[in-house]
């Protein structure tokens, strides 16, 4: 579940920074996409990286989802009853949310894909084969800026705790300033993702990014 948590960084670390080419323009941001579709040829064909890239990710989200359903039953198994009372035990807002933020973070995956990439769906109404112009309609509308804005207060939250419990699992974090670097750098990371992502739909509603 680490290393696989791992790799979704990487991945999401390198997405935040190409949607925000939406700062530089049009033809930036399109370039961009395009770029990502021409990757590799002609040794690859069309998209050919893309799909690899999509692939692996695809395998990392069945192993990082099957370790989460693991986890979870052999927790509840360890405890077969409840406590008569709930006990003060330390654990952080970030880390009581981990199952629900993820169930959150899988199902806007599943409406992000069908919104920008598989079939493309226009929530405004207009034309999907723009990159550009379809983020651009997307998030001038508030409630979908809106729920793309909640997706990301999940995701950093997700970060937030699951980068530390990555750290801990990997062995990284054996001392006590080890372990306050684990959870500082879980904590910045989580910011910059969460905030980076937010910061093209609120400049769309805002009027800042546009056609």
């Amino acid at each position: 579940m680490a290393v696989s948590g791992f790799i979704f960084l990487g991945f999401v670390l390198a997405h935040m920074y190409g949607n925000l080419k939406a700062f530089a323009g049009h033809d930036a941001f399109n370039e961009y996409a395009h770029h990502l579709r021409v990757l590799g040829e002609p040794m690859l064909p069309h998209e050919g990286a893309l799909w690899i890239l999509r692939l692996g990710l695809i395998l990392s989200l069945v192993v990082h989802v099957y370790c989460a359903v693991v986890l979870w039953r052999r927790a509840a198994r360890a405890r077969t009853t409840k406590y008569v009372m709930k006990k003060d035990t330390g654990a952080t807002r970030a880390s009581l949310m981990m199952r629900w933020g993820g169930v959150t973070i899988l199902v806007f995956l599943i409406w992000h894909l069908l919104n920008f990439t598989i079939g493309k769906v226009n929530p405004g109404g207009g034309a999907t084969n723009d990159p550009y112009n379809l983020m651009v309609d997307t998030f001038d509308l508030w409630w979908m800026t809106l729920i793309y804005i909640v997706a990301m207060l999940a995701l950093g939250a997700h970060l937030h705790h699951g980068i530390w419990s990555a750290a801990q699992t990997l062995g990284w974090t054996g001392t006590a300033a080890k372990r306050q670097r684990a959870k500082v750098f879980g904590f910045v990371i989580a910011l910059i993702v969460s905030v980076g992502f937010s910061l093209v739909p609120l400049a769309v509603l805002a009027g800042i990014i546009s056609k």
